[in-house]
């Protein structure tokens, strides 16, 4: 079964069970306060599960393009993904447990025609914060699966919470069989030998866990997910994701051309090119910051590992187009997006060669230093630095550095950069914990200053200026806009100006719930209107501002102070920043 027959087939389930259907936000969050991309399904909705009303109302269901950036260096392997794509289903204080898990268990064995031996469940087992989940055990029984493949776990494998804070819930989670032996006779879904593969997880998401504990939340939801190409994989009998139709078209493609046969670096250019494709077509680009550079950290990999393969780099353009061309069924927007994303990933790939010329410069300094030191061994983080600062990968050092008579220690260098991604994914984790936990009342100010500089900046500077993204802390508020010019310093007073201008006027912010034609007939903007569904939430400010928006917002201007612009500098090509705060 490919993976548009299973996205549909899970859509119109769903809508059949008086879902509807919402559409995918962008890999890119619109209006976040911190977190990097769209990791899951949940993250958009988290307004909506702590009891805000969703436009579409209490039942919902959807695709989700999420990208997750704590395993991109295990990209290579026969299962990490960068980009996934997550189906999902919500319960928005409607139903909870047993409906749940009643539909999962009809559309696993009724629509996708799983038999049920091959399934195994796991339910909660119970601790001083949550008493042990035996509503879901009796619902698993129920639908059928019998007592001997329901399993009782803890927090650590059935309880989920993005990040430390945060709306939470004890889980269950479901395995598929792939038939292979057991490694032992405890093996069991909480095994990693490969024989089970957890294909679907419901959250029942009823507590909200702060700084001094858990509370319950105000509703009782479900959030579920369902990652779409590891189903596909499963239900096609592959062994791993490369193999299904999404991925081998390119993976093909690259055996065609390679001179090298490395199946790793293979399976790295196809990832990462997929990656990189979603990122562009939802409007990102290359920089030196935050998703700009996990951006141009994915297209430098895939050159560097094109490369390794011995790939003619004038061949890259030819291989976009088949990865665009595997993926458009299921995404039709890659079509109208395809020139675009070709050109932003050509320009990049020729950056990176000149960056290449430039590592190796570096090499040499590094490597005339160690020889002229008496050394045999260039220094560990002499190596660390060449990746990190020049891309230049460390088997490339360990090359040349065998040219000229030294080594490289790559099992300190694995150490080191070991230690260094621990570190990256403790800062992933805390981004996305921000994202959900700031949604206090300086933050609020915050996001509500951004719709008054977008005004503000159409007036001064003209109406192309759009929002191209934003970034929120409790000390200051990031804007990015579209705009070709470095703005002069008088142009920036007179946005500054006009900002406080509108706040003096303590103009009220009116929510408003309407159809999406008729808010763009108002004249509503929207930073991703595919996002939106029929329904939308449009906040309006006086005949200043009219956005679509999911929120939080201050009642009246008046409450945001002072507005003060501290910098405004160039974000990407086409696009400049501003950083201010409110005093």
């Amino acid at each position: 079964m490919k993976c548009i027959e299973i996205r549909n087939k899970y859509l119109n389930f769903f809508k059949k069970n008086n879902h509807v259907v919402i559409p995918s936000a962008p890999v890119i969050p619109e209006n976040d306060p911190s977190v990097l991309f769209t990791t899951a399904g949940m993250q958009p909705l988290v307004p909506y599960l702590l009891g805000q009303k969703h436009p579409s109302g209490t039942r919902l269901t959807d695709y989700q393009k999420c990208i997750r950036t704590n395993d991109i260096d295990e990209v290579g392997d026969n299962r990490h993904l960068t980009y996934f794509e997550m189906l999902g289903n919500w319960s928005l204080g409607d139903y909870f447990k047993e409906e749940s898990i009643a539909m999962s268990y009809e559309f696993l064995t009724k629509e996708l025609q799983i038999p049920n031996e091959k399934l195994s469940v796991t339910c909660f087992a119970g601790d001083n914060d949550c008493e042990r989940d035996n509503v879901s055990f009796e619902c698993w029984k129920k639908a059928g699966i019998p007592e001997e493949r329901i399993y009782f776990f803890g927090k650590e494998d059935n309880w989920w919470i993005a990040g430390e804070e945060g709306p939470c819930g004890p889980d269950t989670e479901i395995f598929y069989d792939t038939g292979k032996p057991k490694c032992s006779p405890n093996c069991n879904p909480s095994c990693n030998c490969g024989k089970y593969v957890e294909i679907w997880n419901n959250v029942f998401m009823e507590f909200y866990k702060d700084k001094n504990g858990y509370t319950k939340l105000k509703q009782q939801n479900v959030d579920t997910g369902l990652g779409l190409e590891r189903m596909a994989m499963l239900l096609q009998k592959k062994e791993t994701p490369f193999e299904i139709e999404i991925f081998a078209p390119v993976m093909q493609k690259l055996e065609e051309y390679q001179v090298q046969d490395i199946i790793e670096s293979r399976r790295i250019v196809a990832e990462h090119l997929r990656s990189s494709v979603m990122i562009i077509n939802d409007g990102g680009r290359p920089s030196n910051v935050d998703r700009g550079y996990i951006l141009r950290r994915l297209l430098r990999r895939m050159t560097r590992h094109m490369n390794k393969l011995e790939i003619d780099l004038n061949k890259l353009a030819e291989i976009i187009d088949v990865s665009i061309d595997a993926l458009k069924e299921l995404y039709p927007e890659l079509e109208k997006n395809r020139e675009t994303i070709k050109k932003v990933i050509i320009e990049e790939k020729d950056k990176f060669i000149k960056t290449l010329k430039n590592g190796e410069r570096e090499f040499e300094k590094v490597a005339n230093k160690t020889i002229n030191g008496g050394k045999d061994t260039i220094e560990t983080q002499a190596v660390f630095n060449l990746y990190e600062t020049y891309g230049f990968p460390p088997e490339m050092t360990e090359e040349l550095a065998q040219e000229k008579g030294i080594k490289v220690d790559m099992k300190d260098y694995q150490k080191l950069f070991e230690e260094h991604q621990a570190k990256s994914r403790i800062g992933s984790e805390n981004k996305f914990k921000g994202g959900l936990a700031s949604t206090g009342e300086i933050e609020t100010k915050y996001h509500t200053a951004t719709h008054l500089l977008n005004a503000a900046l159409k007036k001064v500077l003209g109406d192309h200026v759009h929002q191209k993204g934003s970034n929120i802390t409790a000390e200051r508020m990031r804007f990015d806009f579209s705009h070709n010019a470095k703005m002069t310093d008088e142009e920036k007073q007179k946005v500054e100006d006009l900002v406080n201008e509108y706040i003096k006027q303590d103009i009220k912010v009116e929510k408003l719930e309407m159809k999406k034609e008729d808010a763009l007939k108002l004249g509503a903007e929207a930073m991703f209107l595919d996002k939106y569904g029929d329904e939308v939430t449009v906040y309006k400010i006086g005949d200043i501002s009219l956005e679509f928006c999911g929120g939080p917002h201050v009642e009246h201007t008046g409450e945001l102070g002072t507005f003060k612009i501290k910098k405004e500098e160039a974000s990407s090509s086409g696009v400049r920043r501003i950083k201010a705060i409110l005093l």
